[in-house]
């Protein structure tokens, strides 16, 4: 399905720089006020405010776009939940991935209940349009309860051993945010890791089952897709 490109009107910054910052962002490690540096020493004077509101406004336009490009998920989806800090506090990241890895979608919520798993499910649904035929889950109980109630025709299996593509799918979320010491808000944080997740991926294919010919080939073929996407091609 072909995606409305994003629209660059009223910045004045070419489209190229745009998605370079956000790309930065969201594929390293880094702060905004270091991204902010690494485009100084380049000759572009931007604010680190500039590129966090930039990540938030174009992030989850391009992982949008990405993500209509993917194949259709795998049929048995695994779901997990952490926490996360946001302003002090401790929220829920829930996550769900498809047994190739790919994450589907991410909630941040406030509590980690019965009422949060439905809503979850309920996004994971709306947002595949599709319907898997397993759903693997740690031994959470009210995972149970929802998928009860949101989709009983498909097979639960709660196992913790079975979990592992969810729980991996953590990890590099995990080092964003100690990266950046936490998120202001449920808000920036959804945003940020709904973008995170789908972008970050894009970039990192399965290294070491490559060869170094095969991984540059595949990695010029997912830049021209970012270009392509971003609008950014001869920018």
């Amino acid at each position: 399905m072909d995606s409305v490109p994003p629209s660059y009107k009223g910045h004045r910054y070419p489209a190229g720089i745009i998605a370079y910052c956000v790309w930065l962002c969201h594929r390293f490690r880094l702060l905004f006020r270091e991204v902010e540096e690494l485009m100084l020493e380049r000759g572009v004077i931007v604010s680190y405010e500039t590129v966090r509101r930039w990540c938030a406004k174009f992030g989850q336009t391009y992982v949008g776009a990405l993500r209509r490009r993917q194949p259709r998920p795998g049929d048995t989806w695994h779901l997990d939940e952490v926490f996360i800090k946001t302003n002090d506090e401790q929220k829920y990241l829930w996550r769900a991935a498809d047994r190739d890895g790919n994450v589907l979608d991410i909630l941040v919520h406030n509590r980690r209940d019965k009422a949060a798993a439905q809503r979850f499910f309920r996004r994971l649904l709306k947002k595949t349009r599709t319907v898997p035929r397993v759903i693997v889950t740690d031994k959470f109980r009210s995972y149970g309860a929802a998928h009860r109630e949101i989709m009983p025709s498909v097979e639960h299996r709660s196992h913790k051993g079975l979990n592992n593509r969810a729980e991996n799918s953590h990890q590099s979320t995990r080092q964003r945010e100690r990266a950046m010491r936490g998120f202001r808000s449920v808000g920036a944080a959804q945003r940020f890791l709904a973008a995170f997740s789908g972008i970050s991926p894009h970039f990192r294919p399965c290294r070491h089952l490559m060869t170094a010919l095969g991984y540059r080939a595949e990695m010029t073929i997912r830049f021209a897709i970012w270009n392509q996407i971003t609008c950014a091609a001869g920018a």
